[in-house]
């Protein structure tokens, strides 16, 4: 991997991941752009627990443009977007509208192909691959960042999940606290070493390898699962078969099959509901232990992936019970997206 570091007009921070070792990335940010002046505020709920970021900058930023006006598209025929370069590979930058900002923790753009009309699925392993070194890069880097307690990566796929640009894409946050979600599975799972002392996270993962009805695909470094409490209609998690707590310390084995296991399950998605569908529409959420708190090794990495798009046409809707209560209700049985999942597979 080649990694070359630059700065858009603005002066935020571009950069581009290269398979090749002789490629050049020296195009120049020429937009007349000013200086990024946004800014953020968290806000802790006392009920709650959690906290809010306030970002009301947010309100102005690109919605829905023309595939031809698209901002991660690479600057060429007389145009210029977010990404100078000609053509690319992946590209990473800092988002023109984070979330955090303003010193409270960072947000970053990750352009996983030059392709508009491409998705995540479309990409050849090598290129996957390419993607889970800049994942793993940027962990490490935000990571040294200072006030930084956790870093997420993800990727919002469809109109249906809210995305606001077409271009395959996703997301990086650099939390300057520990999410809510991630507190709690550090709370049980710390709740699980005192009671029974072994570790929940692999727990989790042998009750599902022993169950099997559940498993959607394992290999010698990965295991794929429809979770027992599902909470959405087709939901995976995806765990290394050595646990760790983070992309940094994934091996060898795990990282070169990573490629293979990850396109498979995406394709799979887009073949739920049918040939003649359109795209499914999904979350792909890393989950990766905090720098900070005790029994950081407890923590195991996975990655969740799961739709809102429950049947033909149907999609999943957080009402009155899940928003108002965060009591989930699933429609569609575990077992069954499992069984699913595993009738679509690759020929």
């Amino acid at each position: 991997m080649k990694k070359t570091v630059t700065t858009l007009a603005d002066g935020r921070e571009l950069i581009y991941y290269d398979t090749v070792d002789d490629a050049v990335r020296d195009a120049v940010d020429a937009r007349p752009l000013d200086p990024v002046a946004s800014s953020s505020e968290l806000r802790h709920d006392a009920l709650l627990g959690d906290v809010v970021a306030i970002a009301s900058h947010r309100q102005g930023r690109t919605y829905h443009p023309p595939a031809d006006e698209c901002p991660l598209c690479p600057s060429r025929d007389g145009r210029l977007s977010e990404i100078p370069a000609p053509d690319y590979e992946v590209a990473v930058f800092e988002n023109r509208f984070p979330s955090l900002a303003g010193g409270a923790g960072r947000c970053e753009v990750v352009c996983f192909t030059s392709d508009h009309d491409a998705s995540f699925a479309d990409l050849t392993p090598e290129r996957a691959a390419l993607v889970l070194d800049a994942w793993t890069d940027r962990t490490a880097e935000l990571a040294r960042l200072p006030g930084i307690e956790q870093v997420y990566c993800f990727e919002n796929r469809g109109a249906e999940i809210g995305v606001t640009l077409g271009h395959p894409h996703g997301q990086i946050y650099a939390f300057p606290y520990t999410t809510a979600r991630t507190t709690l599975m550090r709370r049980n799972a710390a709740e699980h070493r005192a009671r029974t002392g072994r570790n929940l996270f692999d727990d989790v993962v042998a009750r599902e390898r022993a169950d099997a009805v559940r498993v959607v695909l394992e290999t010698e470094h990965w295991i794929a699962f429809v979770p027992y409490a599902a909470h959405w209609p087709y939901e995976v998690h995806l765990y290394p078969a050595r646990r760790v707590p983070d992309l940094r310390a994934l091996d060898e084995g795990a990282r070169t099959e990573f490629p293979q296991v990850y396109l498979e399950l995406l394709r799979r998605f887009d073949r739920i509901f049918g040939p003649d569908e359109p795209p499914t529409p999904y979350i792909a959420a890393w989950h990766q232990a905090p720098f900070t708190g005790e029994q950081r090794e407890e923590f195991a990495l996975h990655l969740e992936l799961f739709t809102v798009r429950r049947a033909s046409g149907k999609l999943k809707y957080l009402a009155g019970t899940e928003s108002g209560m965060g009591a989930f209700m699933n429609d569609v049985p575990p077992e069954s997206a499992a069984d699913r999942l595993r009738e679509v597979a690759s020929k």
